[in-house]
Formats: structure tokens, C-alpha cells, sequence
């Protein structure tokens, strides 16, 4: 997946239209529509500004990591490019808490 989809898969989770995102992060509507098509490179301040709007590493959005999210406790979201779905996504996550507090637990009565 490349830099322009991840952006549009992003922006479309939120459900916003690329008028509505150009105007919240402060780029042309004309300059995200080519970005998103792959018709332009997106330069780094405008990766920056997207990154940090919707709270994402910048490495997830030029396809460095798979890893999309990273929450206030630190949870990551899997990517949709690995093809899981949300079941499993919660499955996953779930796990992972167990995991957290089991942990943290043992942690406790060291």
C-alpha cells in the first residue's frame, strides 16, 4: 500500500472528505486529491501535519511499518494490509491485555 492510500484509508475511517481534511490540516484540496491518487509525492512537512493529525507513526504512512496506531496505553492497531479482520483485531487485543495485567500482577508481588 502506498504512501497516498494509507492516507485516504485513514481519512475515510474518519469519515471525512478530502475538502474536509485539506481544510483541517491546512493543505489545498487540489495538493491531497494528487497526493492520494500518487500523483504527487507527499513532502514532509505535509507528512508531518497528516501524521500528527490523525495521531499515526509517519513510518506507517510511507510503508515502513505495518503498525498504524499508537493509543494514549500504548495499544497498536494492526494494519488492514495484513488481511486481519476486526474479530480477530479484538481477539488480539484482548490478548494482549490479559498479558498486560498478568504482568503487571507478577510485577506487583515481586
Amino acid at each position: 500500500m502506498k504512501t497516498g492510500e494509507r492516507i485516504k484509508l485513514l481519512r475515510e475511517e474518519a469519515g471525512l472528505s478530502q475538502l474536509d481534511l485539506s481544510k483541517l490540516i491546512h493543505i489545498n484540496n487540489s495538493v491531497l486529491s494528487r497526493i492520494e491518487s500518487g500523483k504527487r509525492p507527499v513532502e514532509d512537512h505535509e507528512l508531518k501535519t497528516i501524521a500528527d493529525y490523525f495521531n499515526v507513526d509517519a513510518d506507517f504512512l510511507i510503508g515502513r511499518k505495518d503498525v498504524q496506531r499508537v493509543d494514549n496505553e500504548n495499544k497498536d492497531y494492526i494494519d488492514h494490509t495484513l488481511g486481519w479482520t476486526e474479530e480477530e483485531k479484538q481477539i488480539a487485543e484482548a490478548v494482549i491485555q490479559t498479558l498486560r495485567q498478568l504482568k503487571s500482577q507478577t510485577d506487583k508481588e515481586k
